[in-house]
Order: C-alpha cells, then sequence, then structure tokens
C-alpha cells in the first residue's frame, strides 16, 4: 500500500498509466517514513509553523490536540521518540484543512492515549480517508468502506470491518479474487 499511496501523492512514478486527483480535491499525506521531516533542529512550535499559517498560540493548539502541552513544545524535533514524530505528522495534516486524508498504517509508534485522541478528531472528519492499517480496533472505528485490492479485481464493500471479515459472501469472492481453490 505504501507505494500505490506513494504514487497517487506524486512521490513517485508508476510503471504504467497515469493518476490525477479532480479538481476540488485537496490531499494531506502521513506518510510510512517520516524521517525527512524531522532532519532539523527546529522546536515543535516552528516546525509545524513551516506547514501553515497562524500565530505561535494558533500552532500550540494543534500540538496540544495531539497530547502536547507546556514546555514539550519547545522540545528539539530532532529529539523525539518515533510517536512523538508521529503526532506531530499528525498535526501537521491537520494543518492542511484537505478533504481528503491518506494515511499510511497511522497508529505505528502510538501509544493508546494517542491513538484514541487521533480516532476522536477522525470521528469528526467531514472527508473521505484513504488508509492502510494492521490496527484492528482503529479500522473498525474509522472504516464504514472496505476498498481491498487483490491480484484480480477489487473488492468495494460498505459495511463495517468486522462485518468484512466475518462475511461468508466476502470469504468466498476473496478466494476467486485471489484465485484460490
Amino acid at each position: 500500500m505504501t507505494a500505490f499511496f506513494e504514487i497517487i501523492n506524486g512521490n513517485i512514478k508508476p510503471d504504467a498509466g497515469t493518476f490525477n486527483w479532480g479538481v476540488t480535491i485537496t490531499t494531506a499525506y502521513l506518510p510510512l517514513d517520516n524521517t525527512d521531516f524531522f532532519n532539523t533542529d527546529l522546536n515543535l512550535v516552528d516546525w509545524l509553523s513551516q506547514f501553515g499559517e497562524g500565530n505561535e498560540v494558533y500552532m500550540k493548539g494543534f500540538l496540544g490536540r495531539m497530547l502536547f502541552s507546556g514546555e514539550e513544545v519547545l522540545k528539539k524535533v530532532s529529539v523525539l521518540s518515533g510517536g512523538e514524530k508521529m503526532r506531530c505528522m499528525i498535526a501537521r495534516m491537520q494543518l492542511r484543512n484537505a478533504n481528503c486524508l491518506i494515511l499510511d498504517t497511522p497508529t505505528n509508534h502510538l501509544d493508546l492515549e494517542s491513538i484514541q485522541a487521533f480516532n476522536n478528531n477522525l470521528k469528526t472528519y467531514k472527508g473521505n480517508i484513504l488508509f492502510s492499517s494492521h490496527d484492528h480496533e482503529f479500522i473498525q472505528t474509522v472504516a464504514n468502506r472496505i476498498i481491498e485490492l487483490t491480484p484480480n479485481g477489487i473488492i468495494d464493500k460498505m459495511m463495517e470491518y468486522d462485518e468484512y471479515i466475518t462475511s461468508d459472501h466476502i470469504k468466498e469472492l476473496r478466494a476467486k479474487m485471489y484465485g484460490d481453490k
């Protein structure tokens, strides 16, 4: 899925074909590898200010939604843990005010409290979300439409994840799409 997300975000070229977003679509991408974003000695507020407009109080508010408080917002981004970096990337993504979010395994490195805060933000989000995840609870909480890419086409169903993985009809369809006998 990472390669697919990188292609639709224009970061790598597809082997064949083309992809273009519609003119009314604005995207925000949360990549799997965020290393390059943190090769700086900026503090959290200054780092986040690079990606959106607003004063220091506004930026601190965004960081606060991702559970950064007090002196933490003055911490250098180069020394952040994996979870703290992911929380910064989520705040960066939210600044974009995009109508389509693309999330590549967004709960990696996050603790339970951070995942819950992120889920609460996504529950009120009014746009579309494309994501890949290995986190069953996250998928069940966020997804209301499952699109599975298979070697022989797609399976596209409007249903919750638990229903999708237990449905006999879906199991038969998956076996057919993957060429199982």
